[in-house]
Formats: structure tokens, C-alpha cells, sequence
């Protein structure tokens, strides 16, 4: 009874506190950002509105400036094609790319990056499924893609952006091993001459080389954007960020979601040097990271003029090139899946800044890293993700064994002890300050901690919460099938007792897809609870004889490899709780408990 009792304060405790986190701590840290944002954009609007006012009509920014709305965009009155996605591609002449990780084009209009597939990552759990499709070309609904340009003035003349036609010099095919060159002169002595490269992976390297031929100096701009027009097809939730997200300047990481750009239509934080920023889905994104040479302007927007978009850019500080003279910037881009070894890989190889976080380790990632860690290596040992799991479970409890183990000595304690306990409660049942004073004095006299039962409890629910975290957010997870039915721990359990799973071919709606391991789930949660004397309260037994099956419905939607988790994690107590009372000397009431449910109950004339 009293440790059921715990579970209830354990669990009202860890809400309890994740709520104080969230108002006092999480809550006032977005609104000061929000409203540092919204600071530095309306200090932005007004030097740009003295700007306007002292040279009128001015169309490119003036050397020495920064104008983030000079970057490129779409143009109001651009319609969707109702073409297919190999006739939008078919629309402009493309340089091929072909990696072990990638294929996909570049248009030579814009030189962008607007066609890319992932190799090794299907739609669905069948290995015939089409491809993932990253980037699209502008002209579809789903039009994804990156791009990096130029902005100039009068005197740099037309300069590479969105409507320029490059030309291929040399190789037509990009691949790991062989870059590709485009150039474009323009008509005053600028000659740009841009180099594509990739890794075995997903790393774009962009190398921008502006050779000056004409008789005097220029200034001009550099700018990357990635643009999209879509949205996820399924909705985040308040467990990952999806949408704009960046790490620069002082201000760090920048995380805005689709509805709160909307909402501001910009955000725009302050100059850096360094950093990163694009667009990010729950498995995969795009991100540029700009030039360490030049300082840069980094903007997340949304747009409404024509079609509705979404955009991570930057602008850079002017770049001056002498007349005979030539100057050199880089971008990388990112383009592809959010593998965890990758990614920690380009933060550490490239020096990109904080690149580890464009995957949402969250609140607790002291906790969610350790277990991702700790589940992957197991599975490079054991082959099997599921099983990881299961091992994970194991080296789980032995850690917390010797605490788990007291605080099931302590309960044993409490059910040798259990008939003083209801003395008491009869004997001042109608003094609830005398009962609870008695009862403090037995808890004295028998050396019995009442709170042990929450440390079980207590130790499972951050491993609980991190193992979600992993399960949702990490890649490494996605398609990872277990044994049988099983096919994507990821995923809830395809299963259904309502459609004796799968024997009769019925869609069910999904609160009634109850599978295979939601109900062992249920089936162990109810044999722990068993374990312990029924609460003599007949509301309250009401509400433990119901708790599992409330859980089952809970969990069915939940990934299948938490539920298998879960189920395994109350197998293990149920064995060691066991042993545990057995050793103290206490009545394990399992069997007694199952037969006194079954039991017909006599009726009041008997």
C-alpha cells in the first residue's frame, strides 16, 4: 500500500518539477531571447529606414553595409507547377552528383543545390520504398534547396544569384573524389569561378573565388540561404524542435519553430563569426556554415509575398577585391541525415561550433548522450537494437542494485509489519493525527524508511524519459527492426488484440491499436503491482486493479522499444523484488492477491 502510494507522490514530484523548469527557468529564457531578437530587428529596421532617408532610392547595399533584404527571394507572382518532379528537374541543365550517401543535381541556374536523395534511407520499414527525397526543385509544393550568391551594386555590375546561368568547366559529375568547377563573367571584368566538393557523407564545400579585371576596386556581398516551402508532413511535438535553427554570435542557439516565425516573420540576432544555421527536420537538415573569414549577418524569416516560405540566410560583411586581384570565400553545406557519429565528427574535424546540437538532445542530455552511447555500443556488440535495449535494462538495474535492493528490504519490513499498521489505523480511525503519529513511531521502533518505495520508482524515470528521447529523436533508431512483428523500434507496435492481430483485415482507429507488448506491458506492470497486499480502501484498490490496463492504452502508442523497456524493466523488478522479500522473510502476496481477484465474492445473504 505504501509504496504504491510512493509511486503516486514519485510521479506528481517528477511533473511537479519538470513544470517549475519549464515556468521559472525554460519559459523566462525564450522570452529573453525572443525579445533580444526583437530588439536587434527593430535597431535593424531603423538604420535601415535613416539609410533610406538619407540616400533615396537606393537599390544595393553601399559598400560597408550589411542589408539582409538584399539577399534574393523568390518572386511574388511565382505559381507551383503541376509537373512532375523529373520534369522540374528537367527545366534547367544539371552538373550530376553521385556519392556513396547522396545522388542528386545541382542546377546550373542559381548553381544550386535543389536535388538530393538519400542513398541509404527509405520512406517506409520495405526495402523497396522510395528513396527519402531531401531537397526539391523551387517549382514544386515541396521545393527544398540551399543556395549561395552575391550581392553587388553599380559598380560589381550583375553578379552570381538566383537567375544566373552557370557554365561547367571540366568534369560534369560531382563525386567524392571529383569536384566540380562552374564559372560566370560578368560584363565588368568580374570573372567567378565556384568549386563544388563533397565528402563520402554529407558535407558540401563551396569555394567562391571573384576574380577582379577591371581597372578598379570593388565591393560586394556574400549570401546563403536554404529556402523551403513545406512543412513536415507530420507535426512536432514539445519533445523535438523542427524548424529554424542556428548557433552563432553571442546569442548561441537559435531555435524557432514554423508557428512562431509566422507568427514574428523574423528573427534576426547579432553579427558572428562563426557558427552555423539552416533548417531542421526530426532526422535530417539543411545547414550552411558560412566563412570564417568574413563576419557575417545571420536572419531566419518567413515570407508571405506569392508563396508562403521559410528561410535560414546570412549576409557577410563586404568583401573587397582590388583591380587585378582576386578573393576567396567558403561555405559548407550540410544536406542529409542527422547521424549521431557524423555529426560529432564535423563539430570536431571542421571546427564547426557547436554543430552537436543541431540534434535535440534536450533538457537532460546529460542523461540522453550517456544512454544513446551506452545503446550503440551495445548493438555494435550484439547486432540488434532491441536486445541493446534489453542489456541496457540489465546494466541499468545492477548500477542502482544495491540502492533498489534496500529499498526493497525496507517495503519487505513494511509488510512484516502490516498488522501493527492496520491496529493503528483501527484503533484511531477517527484521529488522523494520532494514526499518523503512531505511525511515525513504528516506522522509529522498526528501523523502516515509509519513502524507500520511491527510489525504484524515482531511478526509473529519467532512464525512462531519456530512453524516449533516444528512441524519438536519434536516427540510429529510425527502421530498426527487434525480432518478429517488430520491425522499427521507433514505432508503436503494429499490432492489434481488436483485430486478433491481423487476422481480420479491419482498420482500426489508432486508440484501439493495443499489440503484442503493450499488453506484456500491462501483464507485468499488474504482476508488480501483485506483489504488494491489496490497499484495504476499496477506491483505492478500484484504482490499482485499473492502472495497468489505463498504462496499457498510455503505451501502445508509445515506440515499441520503450514499451519493450518498460515490460522488461518490470520483469527484472518482479524477479529481484521477490528474491528480495523471500531473503527478509516476508509474504510475497502475488499468488494470494491473484486468487482473492478470481475469487467469487459472497453475497450479503450468505
Amino acid at each position: 500500500m505504501e509504496n504504491n502510494r510512493n509511486f503516486f507522490i514519485t510521479i506528481a514530484l517528477s511533473v511537479l518539477i519538470l513544470t517549475l523548469w519549464q515556468v521559472f527557468y525554460m519559459n523566462p529564457r525564450v522570452e529573453q531571447q525572443r525579445e533580444a531578437a526583437r530588439v536587434e530587428q527593430q535597431r535593424t529596421e531603423e538604420q535601415k529606414k535613416t539609410a533610406e532617408a538619407t540616400n533615396p532610392g537606393a537599390g544595393t547595399p553601399a559598400p560597408g553595409t550589411t542589408a539582409p533584404d538584399a539577399i534574393p527571394n523568390a518572386p511574388g507572382g511565382e505559381t507551383v507547377t503541376t509537373a512532375s518532379r523529373d520534369q522540374a528537374l528537367a527545366a534547367s541543365k544539371r552538373v550530376k552528383i553521385d556519392t556513396p550517401s547522396l545522388e542528386g543535381s545541382i542546377s546550373l541556374t542559381g548553381a544550386r543545390l535543389d536535388d538530393l536523395k538519400l542513398k541509404h534511407y527509405t520512406e517506409t520499414v520495405d526495402k523497396n520504398s522510395p528513396e527519402i527525397e531531401l531537397l526539391n526543385p523551387q517549382a514544386l509544393p515541396t521545393g527544398y534547396f540551399a543556395e549561395i550568391g552575391f550581392v553587388g551594386n553599380d559598380k560589381t555590375g550583375a553578379v552570381p544569384g538566383s537567375e544566373t546561368v552557370w557554365s561547367v568547366e571540366g568534369n560534369p559529375t560531382l563525386s567524392p573524389s571529383t569536384p566540380v568547377t562552374l564559372t560566370y563573367t560578368n560584363d565588368k571584368g568580374l570573372t567567378f569561378k565556384r568549386t563544388f566538393s563533397v565528402d563520402h557523407d554529407y558535407m558540401f564545400t563551396v569555394s567562391d573565388t571573384v576574380q577582379n579585371s577591371g581597372s578598379g576596386a570593388v565591393s560586394l556581398f556574400n549570401y546563403g540561404r536554404v529556402t523551403r516551402y513545406d512543412k513536415p508532413a507530420v507535426a512536432s511535438t514539445y519533445v523535438l524542435h523542427e524548424g529554424l535553427i542556428g548557433f552563432t554570435g553571442a546569442e548561441g542557439l537559435q531555435e524557432h519553430k514554423y508557428a512562431s516565425v509566422e507568427k514574428d516573420k523574423q528573427y534576426q540576432p547579432g553579427k558572428s563569426t562563426d557558427g552555423w544555421l539552416g533548417i531542421t527536420d526530426k532526422y535530417w537538415a539543411v545547414t550552411l556554415v558560412p566563412t570564417e573569414k568574413q563576419p557575417f549577418q545571420p536572419r531566419y524569416a518567413y515570407f508571405e509575398d506569392g508563396r508562403h516560405r521559410y528561410q535560414s540566410d546570412f549576409l557577410t560583411d563586404p568583401i573587397n577585391v582590388e583591380a587585378g586581384q582576386s578573393a576567396t570565400v567558403e561555405t559548407e553545406i550540410f544536406a542529409g541525415a542527422k547521424e549521431v557519429a557524423k555529426i560529432n565528427a564535423y563539430a570536431e574535424d571542421r571546427h564547426i561550433k557547436r554543430f552537436d546540437l543541431l540534434i535535440d538532445w534536450g533538457w537532460f542530455h546529460f542523461i540522453t548522450k550517456p544512454m544513446f552511447w551506452l545503446i550503440d555500443t551495445l548493438y555494435k556488440f550484439l547486432g540488434n537494437f532491441g536486445l541493446a535495449i534489453l542489456a541496457t535494462t540489465v546494466i541499468v538495474k545492477a548500477i542502482f542494485f544495491p540502492l533498489a535492493n534496500k529499498s526493497y528490504a525496507s517495503m519487505a519490513n513494511m509488510k512484516k509489519v502490516q498488522p501493527k499498521m492496520l491496529e493503528i489505523r483501527e484503533k484511531y480511525a477517527d484521529d488522523k493525527m494520532k494514526q499518523q503519529q503512531a505511525m511515525m513511531e513504528l516506522y522509529k521502533t522498526e528501523k523502516i524508511n515509509p519513502l524507500a518505495g520511491c527510489w525504484p520508482v524515482a531511478l526509473q524515470i529519467p532512464v525512462f524519459f531519456s530512453l524516449y528521447k533516444v528512441l524519438y529523436i536519434t536516427i540510429e533508431m529510425r527502421h530498426a527492426p527487434f525480432f518478429g512483428w517488430i520491425q522499427d523500434l521507433a514505432a508503436p507496435d503494429p499490432t492489434s488484440i481488436f483485430n486478433l492481430f491481423g487476422l481480420v483485415p479491419v482498420t482500426l482507429p489508432h486508440m484501439l491499436m493495443i499489440g503484442v507488448w503493450p499488453l506484456i506491458m500491462g501483464v507485468t506492470m499488474f504482476l508488480q503491482m501483485r506483489m504488494n497486499p491489496t490497499p484495504p480502501d476499496p477506491t483505492q484498490a478500484a484504482i490499482f486493479t485499473w492502472m495497468p490496463v489505463i498504462f496499457t492504452f498510455m503505451m501502445a502508442g508509445f515506440p515499441a522499444g520503450l514499451v519493450i523497456y518498460w515490460a522488461w524493466n518490470n520483469t527484472l523488478s518482479i524477479l529481484q523484488q521477490g528474491v528480495i522479500m523471500k531473503r527478509q522473510g516476508a509474504k510475497i502476496e502475488l499468488w494470494d492477491n491473484l486468487v482473492a481477484l478470481f475469487r467469487k465474492k459472497p453475497s450479503p445473504a450468505e
